[in-house]
């Protein structure tokens, strides 16, 4: 069994990572937090990236009209269900959540710490919106909890990134990871499969180039269609083609097998909203999708880390 998997997982899974440090079972809770992106508001671009939902990928989020506690309880209500006497993360997930003032930011991230049995704190932000007063900050946050840092990259193309309109540099990225490290700030990197014109090379080039990063975790995303988005429109101008679910496992596998072993797999699929999605369907098909997976890499005899 793969040594950093409880569940005869061939890759290093968040729930080992948990169960690891805190000795037991930690939920995340996904929280909207009403903030807005530099690429939304006209700082470094308009309408936001094109694969953008208007809940800016926070559709399992807190309810927005809510306040930061009643949208914690209500998500862990369903929680405790499933995973009674859990500790927390809380995630602040939707937008750019460090596009704030501090003061705001204090506020807002120290309202959820006080709550009982959470542990962590995940912060999900762009690499081009963290004042260096925020750093200052997150430094001290992070020696009193556990904190993550969730930083979008998506791509390592330069052309892929001006269609999707990310509105950021690579060396911007990889400065900010950096500038997070040397404060000893764990980081996530969030990148998406199947993003337009791009071939399997191109997908692998991207992991290739975050495993050389000191990075502690990644998301890999299936880039999902929702509708009345920038994206949608492109795609029923039959402008580009989804990957079909073979090659997302196929690509997946082999992204996997690039990443150095210690680097811990947040996801390895997206989670979309069935109400707003538009293609790729089995993506819906969530548990199928990573059984699959698993399957696969034990066909292949293969793990993580062993191409890295």
């Amino acid at each position: 069994m793969f040594k950093y998997s409880l569940d005869n997982k061939r890759y290093h899974t968040l729930n080992f990572y948990y169960k690891n440090k805190f000795g037991g079972k930690v939920a995340k809770i996904s929280l909207n937090g009403g903030f807005t992106c530099p690429n939304i508001d006209g700082t470094k671009g308009y309408g936001g990236c094109i694969y953008c939902s208007k809940t800016g990928s926070g559709e399992f989020g807190g309810d927005i009209h809510d306040d930061l506690i009643t949208q914690f309880n209500k998500v862990k209500k369903v929680m405790d269900h499933k995973w009674p006497n859990s500790k927390y993360i809380a995630y602040f997930q939707a937008r750019t959540n460090t596009y704030a003032p501090l003061e705001v930011l204090k506020t807002k991230y120290e309202t959820v710490l006080k709550l009982p049995n959470v542990v962590g704190l995940t912060i999900a932000t762009r690499c081009d919106a963290i004042e260096d007063c925020v750093l200052d900050y997150l430094d001290e946050l992070n020696k009193r909890t556990n904190l993550t840092i969730e930083l979008g990259l998506q791509t390592i193309h330069e052309k892929t990134a001006k269609i999707i309109n990310r509105c950021h540099t690579l060396k911007e990225f990889d400065d900010m990871v950096k500038k997070l490290r040397e404060r000893n700030i764990e980081v996530v990197v969030h990148i998406i499969n199947g993003l337009p014109y791009e071939t399997k090379e191109m997908m692998l080039d991207t992991v290739k180039h975050i495993n050389n990063l000191d990075i502690q975790g990644v998301k890999i995303h299936m880039l999902n269609i929702i509708k009345d988005t920038k994206l949608d429109e492109l795609y029923k101008r039959n402008s580009f083609e989804l990957l079909n679910r073979d090659d997302y496992i196929d690509i997946v596998i082999k992204q996997l097998e690039l990443l150095r072993e210690e680097i811990v797999i947040h996801r390895i699929t997206a989670d979309p909203d069935p109400n707003s999605l538009v293609e790729p369907k089995w993506l819906l098909a969530k548990r199928s999708l990573i059984n699959d997976i698993d399957k696969e890499m034990a066909k292949r005899n293969t793990y993580q880390g062993v191409k890295a």
